[in-house]
């Protein structure tokens, strides 16, 4: 019997696949598609072509700017006003130690306080209220209260005073006592060691390729703290308290709240660069401000770099500067704590447009606002944009 070939039964099937393979290669050249494996991701192309907008508030920077700020006299939108009417300003202690350089948010606060927490490193509170509306804003890193920084603010009416722990030996420098004496515990102090995950986080990735100490990693987000505020029932309006056996309705935060006037026209034109240190021996938190003529603000520097801010990149800019010479004392305790005497009247700087000013600083009690004066006790008249006040010893000189 003669032996089949079997494999001539496969030849139709291989001319099927090889003729099925060439029409769909013609289909492909004649239809101008490309191969499917180089086609790009549609995520990625999403992504590219179209960012989240991550606007708070639709379309605010086409909207009129109407609506001055209470804490720096800025014009914004009357939908940012009413964002902020139902809220209360924060008052967030940042730290500023070397290692935890860049920091995150100084750029969007309305007006930043500055003074050394202790050993010559110098803490920021930095209060957020206005600019703050339009979008979340990433703040870092958190640290500790000082006793001070509770005189300066409260003089803004019970703002939420945001921080991590603080000092709490006995003696004039225990700002987690005082926060308590003063009522504030359960109405408007928020601690991290009392609020937690997820409103904090310890961050160690915070500055991509810095190894940085626990104690520089704490974050956090304006949203967040408004939310726990919210939570809390701590809106614009104090909860309700016990005085006696009468309940005592809460008052909107800014009920009395003055401010600061501000003089639309006022305008500089000089070429200036302020410097000053806070404690001698310590280069790397001397500060240096250089104004910036095209912009009209004052470009800061610390330590002899540029500071910048983590959020945006870029250089930190105000457009008013104050330099407050305040009485110093301490270390007062084992922990080296200082004071820096808030509360009374002393002499002062302000550097606006190119210029510097004379002035005089008071503050008649803990719960009065901070008022400035020329060097003739007439009131100020500022610009309004944003703030930066350092406290400096008086017994220290400012070059400028």
């Amino acid at each position: 019997m003669q032996k089949q070939n079997n494999w001539l039964y496969l030849i139709p099937v291989a001319l099927f696949i090889v003729s099925l393979c060439a029409s769909m290669i013609v289909f492909r050249v004649t239809s101008g598609l490309k191969p499917a494996q180089v086609t790009p991701s549609p995520v990625a192309e999403t992504q590219e072509s179209e960012p989240e907008d991550e606007s708070l508030i639709a379309g605010v920077d086409t909207l009129p700017k109407t609506e001055a700020c209470p804490l720096n006299g800025v014009l914004y939108s009357q939908p940012e006003r009413e964002a902020w009417e139902s809220r209360r300003p924060l008052a967030v202690m940042i730290e500023n130690s070397v290692d935890a350089r860049p920091q995150s948010g100084l750029a969007d606060a309305d007006l930043v306080f500055e003074a050394v927490a202790e050993g010559g490193i110098t803490r920021f509170m930095a209060m957020y209220y206005c600019d703050a509306q339009s979008a979340d804003v990433t703040l870092a890193p958190i640290r500790s209260a000082r006793t001070y920084f509770i005189n300066l603010a409260s003089g803004f009416n019970r703002p939420m005073y945001v921080h991590v722990g603080g000092a709490n030996l006995e003696g004039p420098a225990n700002a987690l006592g005082q926060l308590n004496d003063y009522g504030w515990t359960g109405t408007n102090d928020i601690n991290q060691f009392s609020v937690g995950y997820p409103t904090f986080i310890r961050d160690y990735n915070r500055i991509p390729g810095k190894d940085i100490a626990t104690e520089h990693t704490m974050t956090t987000s304006t949203e967040k703290l408004w939310e726990v505020a919210q939570k809390r029932g701590w809106t614009n309006v104090s909860p309700k308290t016990k005085v006696g056996s009468r309940t005592v309705d809460g008052e909107d935060w800014a009920e009395g709240f003055t401010g600061w006037d501000y003089n639309d026209d006022q305008a500089g034109s000089g070429s200036q660069t302020v410097s000053y240190q806070f404690w001698s021996g310590l280069p790397n938190f001397d500060v240096s401000w250089k104004y910036d003529s095209a912009s009209g603000k004052y470009l800061r520097s610390n330590g002899g770099e540029p500071a910048t801010d983590l959020n945006t990149g870029e250089q930190l800019a105000y457009d008013n500067v104050i330099v407050m010479f305040v009485e110093e004392e301490g270390p007062i305790d084992e922990l080296k704590h200082m004071l820096y005497t808030v509360i009374g009247k002393g002499d002062g700087l302000y550097f606006f447009g190119g210029e510097a000013t004379p002035i005089k600083w008071s503050k008649k009690s803990r719960e009065s606002e901070l008022q400035f004066t020329d060097k003739n006790g007439k009131p100020l008249t500022f610009a309004r944009g944003t703030f930066w006040i350092s406290l400096v010893p008086d017994t220290n000189d400012v070059d400028y």
